[in-house]
């Protein structure tokens, strides 16, 4: 399933359940001789990990990551890193109660509706103990990264928000305001206390980020952090610059106007056309309230039975602490494609390595498309043979390969390279119809 894989020119591929055995990762395009950042990628793990602080889950994991491969003395090989985390205190029999009914907010009912099976224990995959591997994966891309600064802080928790911002200020939170700190904490004691959850909303600002990065219509900037950012699973929602405020705004006031020394204003929050301006990048993300909370309430069960249940397990009053990291290791991991993608095509100086690793990346695109036209390929032949219809059609091949042909021209690829490939595709395409 290639929606457990991630990026282009950074690719990884993640795997595990919240109460299996590990969480892992697979990451392939790790460039060989580089110092592997063990205690850094450590670090990150301990700021997102269960059982630190006081809002926290109290399941106590220490999160030691393992290298599996891909790693000798310290250095990376260049051969595909795995990388592991073991669950230790995972209790599933905390969840036997919950066996065979549908959380409220969780994706029990989501996953059953697809797959026809879903993880009852802690929920599997949709977990957001599956994010250990993004963090994981995020600490080798420092390299690539290196000189852009990410700052990301919660300007809302719950009713609560920032009036007097002060980035010195440090605490569990990473709260920034010392005038209404203690009203907050005494304010998540109360929700604490209720067994309920609370959400808020984290804002980020990128510094010294250079201009130029991302691409137009598909592959914008801001469309692929906004994927990032939402593929963590309690956001809900994302704004960039002024977002939504912009709708009251004319576009005099609206526009970033310029003049010798750069642009005058940031409504935009840095990214014009999908494209970085070098202004400081801004967005801000929705977090909602943690969906298990040990307070009574409504669901149903597989056979449609209502009922009455309690989470009752160990969960986070307020998950913002924990989701910072995340967040970090997701829009690192955008960063470093754009920024390898934008080293490709600006014509920088480059390595062998370089050239390699656009090549794999490409010869693995093909390989996923052709497996992709394969399933339907196959999904074609069953409903040709479900419906009493002709199964080669000699016409449309005609058609299909003209136009290929056509393509080639136009791209100055040999047509005798597209009519092998396109054979082989055709014959290949018939033995699966």
């Amino acid at each position: 399933m290639k929606s457990n894989s991630y990026d282009k020119f950074y690719g990884i591929t993640t795997f595990g359940e919240s109460h299996g055995k590990v969480i892992g990762v697979v990451i392939e395009d790790v460039k060989p001789g580089i110092k592997f950042p063990l205690n850094k990628i450590q670090d990150a793990l301990h700021k997102r990990r269960p059982g630190k602080g006081e809002y926290s889950s109290a399941r106590s994991e220490e999160d030691e990551i393992q290298v599996l491969s891909g790693m000798l003395d310290g250095v990376t090989t260049g051969m595909p890193i795995c990388l592991v985390v073991y669950n230790k205190d995972a209790e599933s029999k905390d969840y036997e109660h919950l066996k065979d009914l549908f959380r409220p907010g969780h994706a029990d009912y989501s996953y059953f509706k697809k797959f026809k099976i879903y993880d009852h224990r802690g929920g599997g995959r949709a977990s957001g103990r599956e994010t250990i591997s993004r963090v994981a994966a995020a600490g080798l891309v420092e390299d690539i990264t290196d000189g852009i600064n990410i700052n990301i802080y919660p300007v809302k928790i719950g009713k609560f928000e920032i009036s007097e911002f002060d980035a010195s200020i440090q605490n569990e939170l990473s709260w920034h305001d010392r005038s209404n700190y203690n009203d907050l904490i005494e304010y998540l004691d109360k929700i604490k206390e209720e067994e309920n959850s609370i959400g808020g909303i984290v804002e980020v600002r990128i510094t010294s980020i250079p201009a130029g990065l991302g691409d137009p219509v598909f592959e914008k900037l801001d469309a692929n952090l906004a994927k990032a950012i939402l593929s963590i699973g309690a956001v809900k929602g994302i704004e960039f610059g002024d977002g939504f405020k912009l709708a009251a705004l004319t576009g005099s006031k609206a526009n970033d106007q310029m003049n010798k020394n750069g642009f005058i204003s940031n409504h935009q929050g840095g990214i014009l056309g999908g494209i970085s301006t070098g202004n400081d990048l801004i967005f801000r993300f929705a977090v909602k309230p943690t969906s298990s909370i040990n307070k009574l309430q409504k669901t149903v069960t597989i056979s449609n039975e209502e009922v009455e249940f309690k989470s009752q397990g160990r969960h986070d009053t307020c998950i913002i602490p924990r989701i910072i990291p995340v967040a970090e290791a997701m829009i690192k991991l955008v960063l470093a494609d754009a920024l390898s993608y934008q080293k490709l095509i600006a014509n920088d100086t480059l390595q062998l390595s370089d050239y390699r690793e656009a090549i794999d990346k490409i010869d693995e695109d093909i390989l996923t498309a052709l497996c992709r036209r394969q399933k339907i390929s196959e999904l074609i032949g069953k409903f040709k043979q479900k419906n009493n219809l002709q199964i080669e059609n000699k016409d449309r091949e005609k058609e299909l390969l003209s136009q290929l042909e056509q393509k080639a021209k136009l791209w100055n690829i040999d047509g005798s390279v597209v009519l092998k490939i396109w054979q082989i595709i055709i014959s290949e395409s018939k033995n699966k119809q």
